[in-house]
C-alpha cells in the first residue's frame, strides 16, 4: 500500500516553515544585539586551537552560531565569519564554515555541542577522570 500524499497542504507547510525560520532569525538578531553589547573582544593566545577558542567562548555566542544556522542555513557562514572575527575567536572559524556548509546539519546545533563537549571534558581532566 502506498502513501496517499495528495491531501497535503504545501500552502500550510510552507507558512509554518517560513515562521519557524522567522521566529529563528528573530531570536538570532536578538541574541546577535546581546552578544555585541556584553561580549567583549575576547583575547586568545596567536597559537590558540579550535579547543582554547571554545573554552574562551561565552555560552551565547555558540547558541548565536548555531540559531544563525537554523535560520540561514549557508548563508549563516558569512555573518558567523564575521562575528567570530569581531569577538577575537577567529579560531573557530573554519569549523564554523564547514559545518554551516554541509546539508542537513542545520538541525544539529553543533557549536553548543563542541562547546559542552570541551566544559565536560576539560572538568574530567581536572578531576582525573578522563586521559
Amino acid at each position: 500500500m502506498t502513501p496517499d500524499f495528495s491531501n497535503i497542504d504545501i500552502k500550510l507547510i510552507l507558512t509554518a516553515l517560513g515562521i519557524f525560520v522567522g521566529v529563528s532569525l528573530g531570536l538570532a538578531i536578538l541574541l546577535l544585539i546581546w552578544v555585541i553589547w556584553r561580549v567583549k573582544r575576547i583575547q586568545l593566545p596567536p597559537e590558540a586551537d579550535f579547543m582554547t577558542a571554545l573554552q574562551a567562548t561565552p555560552l551565547a555566542v555558540v547558541v548565536l552560531l548555531d540559531l544563525l544556522d537554523l535560520s540561514l542555513d549557508f548563508l549563516s557562514a558569512p555573518f558567523a565569519w564575521v562575528v567570530l572575527g569581531y569577538l577575537g575567536l577567529k579560531p573557530l572559524r573554519g569549523v564554523t564554515m564547514v559545518e554551516s556548509l554541509i546539508p542537513g546539519t542545520q538541525v544539529l546545533p553543533t557549536m553548543t555541542a563542541a562547546w559542552l563537549f570541551v566544559r565536560v571534558r576539560n572538568r574530567m581532566q581536572r578531576s582525573g577522570r578522563f586521559s
